[in-house]
Order: structure tokens, then C-alpha cells, then sequence
């Protein structure tokens, strides 16, 4: 006689009901909390100058003199704009340092990739030698070299001119130039040179067609950074410059001194405003390739 075993019938889990997630309360994040201040402190401390140099230049002298400078404008008006041309060559000045920003800014990134190119990617015996001797470059004082580039000019006839600013500008300025540069090309892949080399194509075609290309960023960068530092120059121009055709805007802005020292404050600050504005649009255009141009020499990619 067989016994016939049977299966328990199955049985189904009970369903658990699913838990309700314990919601945590967020902790303050301090350190974001101080970012966030510290941001907002320095927006502050760079715009509120400017601001108030736009306010400035639309009130009234009467307005400026006896109130508080500091102050919101009671009256707002444009005639200080019309005697900041009027006064002083306010045009010209702005002519003559474009002039001397473009001609500087030429020399500058020509010199400073062709050095940087010749350092970095050709390569010699003593090439980490001589970027080490362009980056001493970067600590020696424009001051020192005032009265023998004064001597110099004299003797061969550069006094007042262009080229007696243009020059010791693009001197001083072009040992961050090939630091920037040589920084960008170190990351440019080898492979792309030697494959460059091996389709035929020799040095200068390389630098024209491969790696001029590649630097468009970092030349945008390098001509912003000494773009400022060019176009409020007064040391050079009121040592090298001595007539007042030839007069950038630092020193064009000292004929709004008047007799006994008098300054027309309003007038004064509206020929900044008209100053300022051309590179300020310049740096808010080609802010993106700027930053871009900085990283570049900071991340491999």
C-alpha cells in the first residue's frame, strides 16, 4: 500500500507596505553660506565703483560740489559728457591709445607664441633655460628701465613717438605672454605633430595651419589681460611722450585741471565713463574665450 505525498499549497507573501522615507532635515551648509557671501561681497565691491562713476558723471557740478558725493544724483544731466569733449581732446586721446593697445597687443602675441613655439614644441638644448629667463622676466620693475630706454630714444630719435611706448609695453608684457602660450602648447598631443610631419609639412606650416589655430582662445586671453594694464599706462607715456598730439587717455585726462589746481570733477568723470566702456564691452563679449583660455593651460584636454 503506497502513501501518496502531497505538496503544501503554495502559499503568497504578504505584501509589506512600503516604508515612508524618513525625510532629514537639511544641516545649513556653512561653507556654502559663506561662499555665497563672499560672492556677493566682492560683486559689491566691483560694481558699486562703477555705478557710482555713472552717477557722478550725470549730476550736476552745483550738485556734486555742495551735497554729498556719495550720495543719489537730485538732478541728472549730459552737458558733462559735451565738456569732457570740449575741454580736453578726449578723441584724440582715445585714438592715440587704441593705437598704441593694437600695436602693442601685435607684438606681443607674434613674439611671445613664435617664442613659445620654438621653446615647446620645437625644442632645443636649453629651452627650459631660456622660458626660465623669460619668466624672471616677470618680477623686474618697469621702473628701472626708464632712464636708459629715455637715453636710448634720444639718441636715435623715438622720443615722442608711438613706437616709445608701443615697444617697452610689449617688453614688459611678453614674458607672461610665452607663459601662457608655452603652458597652452604642452597640451597639444605630439601625435598631431608628427602626423603633420610625416604628410610633409615643415615648421612654419605647422604653426600656421595646426597650432595658430588651436590658440585662438589663449590669444584672445593674452590680449585682454595686457589690454588693461596697456590702456591705463601713464608711466611710459608721460615719460616717452612730450607733445599733446600724441597724449594716451591717462594723461589726456590731466587737461581737466584747471588754473590753481581746480578740477572739473563731473566732466572728469564722465571722459572715464566714455573711456572704460570700449573694453568693458570687449571683456563682456569674449569673457567665455577668456576663461576658456585660462583653463586651458591648467587641464589636459
Amino acid at each position: 500500500m503506497t502513501t501518496q505525498l502531497t505538496r503544501p499549497a503554495a502559499t503568497r507573501p504578504t505584501p509589506v507596505a512600503p516604508r515612508r522615507p524618513v525625510r532629514r532635515r537639511r544641516r545649513p551648509n556653512v561653507y556654502r553660506s559663506l561662499n555665497t557671501l563672499l560672492v556677493v561681497v566682492i560683486v559689491i565691491v566691483q560694481v558699486y565703483p562703477l555705478l557710482w562713476l555713472f552717477l557722478t558723471s550725470v549730476r550736476t557740478e552745483h550738485d556734486f560740489t555742495t551735497g554729498n558725493p556719495f550720495a543719489l544724483p537730485s538732478s541728472f544731466t549730459l552737458d558733462n559728457y559735451a565738456r569732457a569733449f570740449g575741454t580736453g581732446n578726449l578723441g584724440l586721446n582715445i585714438l592715440n591709445s587704441f593705437i598704441v593697445t593694437m600695436g602693442a597687443n601685435i607684438l606681443i602675441v607674434f613674439l611671445g607664441m613664435m617664442a613659445a613655439y620654438a621653446i615647446q614644441v620645437l625644442g632645443f638644448r636649453l629651452g627650459k633655460l631660456v622660458r626660465g629667463l623669460f619668466l624672471i622676466g616677470i618680477i623686474v620693475p618697469v621702473q628701472i628701465a626708464l632712464v636708459p630706454l629715455f637715453i636710448d630714444y634720444s639718441s636715435v630719435n623715438l622720443l615722442d613717438t608711438y613706437q616709445s611706448m608701443i615697444i617697452p609695453l610689449a617688453g614688459f608684457a611678453l614674458p607672461m605672454s610665452v607663459y601662457l602660450f608655452s603652458s597652452f602648447f604642452e597640451y597639444i598631443p605630439r601625435e598631431t605633430y608628427e602626423a603633420a610631419s610625416l604628410d610633409g609639412a615643415g615648421p612654419y606650416r605647422i604653426f600656421g595651419q595646426i597650432t595658430f589655430p588651436l590658440s585662438v582662445n589663449t590669444i584672445v586671453t593674452v590680449v585682454l589681460v595686457n589690454s588693461i594694464f596697456i590702456w591705463n599706462d601713464f608711466i611710459f607715456a608721460n615719460t616717452f611722450v612730450l607733445s599733446d598730439g600724441l597724449k594716451t587717455i591717462p594723461l589726456g585726462l590731466q587737461n581737466y585741471i584747471g588754473a590753481m589746481g581746480k578740477v572739473d570733477w563731473t566732466a572728469t568723470f564722465a571722459a572715464v565713463c566714455v573711456t572704460i566702456t570700449p573694453l568693458l564691452l570687449v571683456f563682456l563679449v569674449l569673457n567665455k574665450a577668456m576663461r576658456y583660455g585660462l583653463e586651458s593651460g591648467a587641464t589636459k584636454g
